[in-house]
């Protein structure tokens, strides 16, 4: 599930660079997703 979460944001990070858009939350999504991917992988990657 976290992985999930975390692909999407980013995207919507990818997208909003693409069509400028948000300005400062779209540095904010990476930082999210990063930590997401972290905690993932720190779990041990158990589970979707």
């Amino acid at each position: 599930m976290l992985l999930i979460i975390a692909i999407l944001l980013l995207l919507f990070w990818g997208g909003g660079f693409a069509f400028h858009v948000a300005g400062g939350l779209i540095h904010l999504l990476l930082v999210i997703a990063l930590v997401v991917f972290i905690l993932h992988f720190l779990r041990g990657g158990k589970g979707v």
